[in-house]
């Protein structure tokens, strides 16, 4: 790639060279000299340019680490966000990048943050490309990465006609023939909230289905079948799915499918660094979007079962205040 310019930072005795990506024409943009920033923050998807925003309009020295894999790269269409509803979820985090970096104290560098670790004056983090930055305090609004079953086709309709949340995604599928990959507690919950968008529900558990009395006759109340065999393969034109296909060959043709999926952290930095995790795997946090640490925050999918844009953005702006005021208080 041809870089326009070549921007130094000079961390400890170390000049590295390294590309920070700049304003919405996006040319690199020179960086002065710094030794550490404000705040770091690891991910600059929605949660994190959230609150770069916050912290820049307070002139925090801030940089973004990004890899530039959002965990939504596949989905057609972002919803639920109201002034970007029905938007690409690419435009709207380009158009934000494009409205933080207008602050001339953010940067964004683009890599993988591999490492951190405590240092006297706070914290420091390291990337895959051997350059380390330090900063005073952290925010990780790394997401969370799906671990997906090993069903043909699934990955490539995940996102698109295999979706997880029907404030999402249930408006497009809205009267649609629907299938929930779920069990339990969790596939009962689901078919609550699709059967008020389509009657056409069937629950696929994979295996021995896990309801009590009283959800066995709530689903039946609603026509909502349970199929327990085993699903094997998604057949689907371009991620749209087409058919369902069970082990021993029989199918069935939705055009939805819901599925919850476990999944983990897509960082393990904070885990490293000591931040607590909630039952689900979540890092914990209070109100203010603070860790179990002190001086790490966490925003976004990687700190609540929340996972919608619009969710990201509210608790990115929160935790770019709180650490602000955190900054302010330390520092005034």
């Amino acid at each position: 790639m041809h870089l326009p310019r070549r921007d130094f930072i000079k961390y400890g005795t170390v000049a590295v060279a390294s590309a920070f990506k700049g304003t919405a024409s996006t040319k690199y943009r020179i960086m002065e000299e710094r030794i550490d920033f404000d705040v770091i923050i690891v991910g600059g998807s929605y949660a994190g340019l959230s609150a770069a925003m916050a912290l820049g309009r307070s002139l925090r020295h801030v940089l973004i680490i990004d890899s530039g894999y959002p965990c939504n790269r596949q989905t057609p269409h972002s919803h639920n966000f109201i002034s970007h509803d029905g938007e690409k979820p690419s435009v709207i985090a380009e158009k934000a990048r494009s409205q933080v970096m207008a602050y001339p104290t953010v940067r964004f560098y683009d890599g993988l943050a591999v490492y951190g670790k405590r240092t006297d004056t706070g914290y420091e983090i390291g990337t895959q490309g051997g350059q380390t930055f330090g900063a005073k305090k952290l925010l990780f609004a790394t997401g969370i990465k799906d671990i997906m079953p090993d069903i043909t086709g699934f990955q490539e309709c995940w996102g698109i006609s295999v979706i997880h949340c029907p404030y999402c995604h249930g408006y497009e599928y809205r009267g649609k023939k629907t299938a929930i990959m779920a069990n339990g507690e969790r596939a009962f919950h689901i078919a609550s909230l699709v059967h008020n968008l389509t009657d056409n529900v069937t629950i696929l558990t994979r295996g021995k289905a896990d309801f009590n009395t009283d959800q066995i006759d709530r689903l039946e109340k609603h026509n909502i079948q349970i199929i327990e065999t085993d699903v094997v393969k998604i057949a689907h034109e371009q991620g749209y799915v087409n058919q369902v296909v069970f082990r021993g060959g029989s199918n069935i043709h939705f055009d939805a499918v819901y599925a919850a999926l476990p999944f983990e952290q897509h960082s393990d930095i904070p885990a490293k660094l000591g931040c607590e995790l909630t039952d689900l795997g979540h890092i914990k946090v209070d109100m203010s979007q603070k860790t179990s640490i002190e001086g790490i925050f966490a925003c976004g999918d990687s700190s609540s079962m929340m996972r919608s844009v619009a969710y990201a953005v509210a608790t990115g702006n929160i935790a770019g205040a709180m650490i602000n005021h955190q900054l302010t208080e330390e520092m005034f």
